[in-house]
């Protein structure tokens, strides 16, 4: 069983209660990570995510760079609504970036999924919204199926 189809299993048993911000945490040491999505809402079919987040818990596979796993995220990732481009490697660091290739555009605000590569063991995965006309951006919600989700885990995993 893939990553993706034990992640949709826990998804569709997760009922959290009540308003307001909701976590879950899995771990799937079988495939080597585990996986923590903050949610503003959730119901049997999707989330409003706020945050995903996946950590690898097993070795990454010889060979793998920070580039090449931006690089291969990028290509993978076709779950969201605009395709993910590598916008900075940073190997000093240890960090990269990929953005949406073409952000969504709504009146003076642009929209644009973030996933942020932390060494070869950590990614982020957040949506911001920012206007033209003023510096900064805020992080908002965006709304996945549990299946589109599930698809992202394993677009970034590989």
């Amino acid at each position: 069983m893939t990553l993706a189809e034990k992640l949709l299993r826990k998804l569709s048993d997760w009922q959290p209660a009540g308003d307001g911000r909701h976590s879950l945490s899995a771990a799937f040491p079988d495939a080597g990570w585990t996986a923590h999505l903050t949610a503003d809402k959730a119901d049997t079919l999707s989330c409003l995510v706020w945050e995903f987040t996946l950590s690898r818990t097993g070795s990454p596979t010889e060979g793998l760079t920070l580039r090449s796993w931006a690089e291969a995220i990028a290509k993978r990732a076709s779950g969201l609504m605009e395709p993910l481009k590598v916008l900075e490697v940073d190997e000093v660091r240890g960090e990269a970036v990929l953005r949406s290739d073409s952000p969504a555009k709504k009146g003076e605000r642009v929209m644009y999924y973030e996933v942020r590569l932390h060494g070869l063991t950590l990614a982020i995965a957040r949506r911001f919204a920012a206007t033209r006309t003023a510096s900064g951006r805020e992080q908002i919600p965006f709304a996945l199926t549990h299946e589109a989700l599930a698809k992202l885990a394993d677009d970034i995993v590989g």
